[in-house]
């Protein structure tokens, strides 16, 4: 397919009903004659004018039986006939040339068949039935998918319901794309008969949809003509500009390209390397955005070297010869081969530079990752095959060429869109997203999003609508916000809440990127319109009930955990309990508590507080140091208040637990916000026995929600068990002792 196969026919009046006598000349048919696509031919051998077509298709399959296509055509040409195109000509020609397009790819011979026959039900009285009858189910089932829906049954919604139908047929069968696809690239080719109106509008359809779609099946044959066609239709002024640095750069003496060709042709065959070595030129829309990103353009800029290798080995062997006797722009170099892209390409991508300081990029690749590139699933032939043992091996999207994974997710979400506009739209959103990661689950699956994606869409991908229930996620083994944007090859590990009435937030609209994330959210949404009012105002989960009633606990504001102003987040906390100041401990008999009685202090008639910076409790290591007032403070070992005493000097007095088991306790959880989470964390600490002195919580910051408890243990021995409990809490994702913090000398 070359350039000037590319550029459209001018726009020209809204042909009349009758044929005109003058024909426009025919794109890509070899200029056949009129009467070689009309004339006679015995029921024995091949019509002449799908000679080209069975030349090309027996370029890829040399055994291929023709008596299909034979038949296909008759039927095609029969019930066509005396139809004309706008253009002029026997609307027989666009069939013959959508086929001949797919056979160039190496299309096998079901989809040739379907290729021929795919306008007949639609525009002839040729009926689904007959076509399965006379050709099979397959052929049936590849023609209907491409039928469009009347606009006398669905009106405006025509097209976006085409499309939809078009693609759940996709998901059984991509070849249905394939046919789709070469049929809009014709199209194209011939649009400059339409009105200017018109062709804009289907441009921007092929712009929005089937590049895209040609992108994402890896059809890049069809993809580049495509994007030339619709440039020089949407930007005609730019397309021509582009047109004019191409043909100067064609008339300049002298191509460097073909120079660094050579080049390496001459390192490779030292290497003892078989290689085809192609210079390949850009397409108009790959010159205009390398012309748009380095501004003033060299002869290396309009093309790149393309190297054919036999092996996956030597693809390797020729990027080291170049990177050896060549200089290399490291910066530039991509592995496609280990790490294929998700619509099958393969190739290493690297760049070379002369000495006159351009940049040569080269491409290098297999004969088959080559196929594979240009013709992507048009190349893997009849999906209900044995798979070749070239299929057998890789990931599962390359094994399975009828369902990769992009296409699942979005026949998952356009069964849940409500209405074909929002099915419209949603659909251009989703194919502008035109790169995609990989990220892995922690029990080794893998879950393939839209570069962007975040946690919210890893979660409805997926666990489809019980994802609603998600409080937070881990990734690469952190907890991380639903908010966080994921990297390809992260690992994400989703934490479901245990609370049936787990509900989104509105918030989570902002931080979902994919289709099925945002339109289950939505529908969630539109359905409980209240909760999705009380959602507006809170941070983190929706919280439909209000503040939550049932969480009054002496010591403790639960406003915060429920979305309430900051302001109303405080400490029930009194001076000096915790923060090592002077004085005893309220609560507790002749300035000793429960814990610190449990403690002999080398040291008679002394008081002693256990250190509020590091809560130490049996068995805990501790130490204690003399301060103002008779006081012995008694601190963990590992408290860094403890090395500053040391540093300045401060004797440590000897101190050892007693009999006494009785203990108090500082400990921090941390948790996602969710209704009722003060009461569930509150109750659990009762169930354990275990007496809540104060408690603070923070104010929820991105979804977590900062608590801490001071709490009083009738045994130390019972702190783990009170942890576990409230670590099983729904929503608490860890629980700690407070950490020792440093503390001025003299405390």
């Amino acid at each position: 397919m070359s350039a000037d196969a590319t550029n459209p026919a001018a726009p020209g009046p809204v042909a009349p009903a009758a044929p005109r006598r003058r024909a426009r000349p025919r794109i890509d048919l070899r200029r056949l004659g009129r009467a070689a696509l009309l004339g006679p031919a015995a029921r024995d051998r091949l019509p002449d004018a799908i000679g080209h077509v069975a030349e090309a298709h027996r370029a890829h399959f040399p055994d291929a039986d023709l008596e299909p296509l034979r038949r296909a055509y008759v039927l095609a040409e029969s019930s066509h006939r005396g139809q004309m195109r706008k253009s002029g000509e026997p609307y027989i020609t666009h069939p013959l040339a959508v086929t001949l397009i797919l056979a160039e790819l190496g299309a096998e011979t079901t989809t040739l068949t379907a290729s021929l026959l795919h306008d007949t039900v639609e525009d002839t009285d040729v009926t689904l039935d007959q076509v399965g009858e006379q050709f099979g189910e397959e052929v049936r089932y590849l023609v209907d998918g491409v039928t469009k829906l009347e606009k006398v049954d669905y009106g405006a919604a025509a097209e976006p319901e085409t499309f939809r139908k078009m693609l759940v047929a996709t998901g059984n069968d991509v070849r249905v794309m394939s046919i789709k696809l070469a049929d809009r690239l014709h199209n194209m080719r011939t649009l400059g008969v339409m009105r200017p109106e018109k062709q804009a509008r289907i441009a921007k359809v092929t712009r929005d949809v089937l590049i895209p779609l040609a992108e994402r099946l890896g059809v890049q044959a069809l993809k580049t003509e495509l994007e030339d066609l619709v440039f020089a239709i949407l930007h005609p002024e730019e397309y021509e500009c582009t047109r004019e640095l191409i043909a100067e750069n064609a008339a300049r003496p002298g191509d460097p390209l073909t120079e660094v060709a050579e080049q390496v042709r001459g390192v490779l065959r030292e290497a003892d390397i078989c290689a085809e070595v192609l210079v390949r030129p850009r397409h108009f829309v790959s010159v205009h955005r390398v012309a748009r990103k380095r501004g003033r353009l060299r002869g290396c800029d309009f093309g790149r070297l393309l190297v054919l290798v036999n092996e996956d080995a030597d693809c390797y062997g020729v990027l080291g010869e170049l990177h050896t006797c060549m200089t290399p722009v490291v910066s530039e170099f991509k592995d496609f081969i280990a790490v294929p892209k998700f619509n099958l390409y393969q190739s290493l991508h690297t760049a070379v530079a002369r000495e006159d300081g351009q940049v040569v990029e080269v491409l290098i690749r297999t004969h088959q990752m080559h196929k594979v590139a240009e013709a992507g699933v048009v190349a893997l032939g009849n999906p209900y095959a044995p798979p070749s043992e070239e299929q057998s091996t890789g990931d599962g999207e390359r094994v399975d060429p009828t369902r990769p994974g992009w296409l699942s997710r979005l026949l998952d979400w356009q069964r849940a869109a409500p209405d074909p506009d929002t099915f419209w739209s949603t659909l251009r959103e989703d194919l502008a997203q035109d790169r995609e990661i990989t990220v892995f689950r922690p029990d080794g699956g893998t879950l393939g999003l839209p570069e962007g994606a975040t946690c919210v869409d890893a979660a409805y991908a997926q666990y489809g609508e019980d994802a609603h229930a998600c409080i937070g996620a881990r990734v690469n083994g952190r907890l991380a916000t639903l908010s966080t944007v994921l990297r390809d090859g992260d690992t994400v590990q989703l934490l479901m809440g245990q609370d049936p009435a787990s509900e989104p937030s509105r918030e989570w609209l902002d931080h979902a990127h994919t289709p099925a994330a945002r339109i289950a959210i939505q529908r969630w949404l539109a359905a409980h319109p209240a909760a999705a009012d009380d959602a507006a105002g809170t941070a983190g989960r929706a919280t439909p009930g209000g503040p939550d009633a049932g969480s009054e606990v002496p010591g403790v504001t639960p406003a915060a955990v429920d979305g309430s102003p900051p302001a109303a987040a405080a400490t029930a906390e009194e001076p000096g309990r915790s923060d090592g100041a002077d004085g005893p401990l309220p609560g507790t008999r002749g300035g000793l508590s429960p814990a610190a009685s449990a403690v002999i202090v080398d040291q008679p008639r002394a008081t002693v507080r256990l250190a509020g910076c590091c809560t130490p409790v049996p068995p805990d290591e501790i130490t204690a140091f003399a301060v103002r007032g008779g006081v012995v403070t008694v601190h963990r070992v590992a408290c860094a208040t403890v090395t500053q005493m040391t540093d300045a000097g401060r004797p440590e007095v000897g101190v050892r637990w007693g009999d006494t088991t009785a203990c108090r306790v500082t400990l921090l959880a941390e948790s996602f916000g969710r209704p009722r989470l003060l009461a569930d964390l509150t109750e659990a600490i009762a169930l354990e026995g275990v007496e809540i002195v104060s408690a603070t919580v923070a104010p929820p910051t991105q979804q977590r929600v900062h608590h801490t408890y001071t709490l009083q243990l009738p045994d130390a021995a019972r702190l783990p068990a009170l942890m576990r409990a409230m670590r099983n809490v729904p929503g608490v994702y860890d629980v700690s002792r407070a950490q020792p913090q440093p503390q001025p000398p003299g405390s």
